[in-house]
């Protein structure tokens, strides 16, 4: 997977403090190649799993990375650590269903609305 151009060593770290998906990459990896790589390495044994690529979201020194972006778009340091090894967050957000926005949003307007009466 480290074909070409400058490589990088990295691991993710998802929400309860597991590592993932350990490996070096070239810096013209695609962020959109590698949360379809963590899509498909995620662990069976956790309560949250991404259903799509779309559920996924990685950050980077306090910056979500764009799926359109290579790891040298997205300004991945390299190197700079001891170890040699960057750590990314993964963060997984589904998508909310329309049918619960939309009760949601009735819902408010219930709550918002206010009535007098004049006796």
């Amino acid at each position: 997977m480290a074909e070409g151009g400058e490589c990088v060593e990295l691991k993710f770290r998802i929400y309860d403090g597991t590592d993932i998906g350990h490996s070096t990459y070239a810096s013209s990896t695609t962020v959109a190649t590698l949360k379809q790589k963590l899509v498909a390495e995620w662990p069976q044994d956790k309560t949250i799993t991404p259903k799509s690529v779309s559920d996924v979201k990685l950050i980077h020194a306090g910056k979500i990375l764009e799926n359109n972006k290579t790891l040298a778009d997205s300004r991945i340091t390299v190197g700079n650590l001891p170890s040699g090894v960057t750590t990314m967050h993964v963060v997984i957000q589904p998508p909310v269903a329309k049918k619960k926005t939309d009760k949601s949003k009735e819902e408010m307007q219930k709550q918002n609305s206010c009535s007098c009466t004049i006796l």
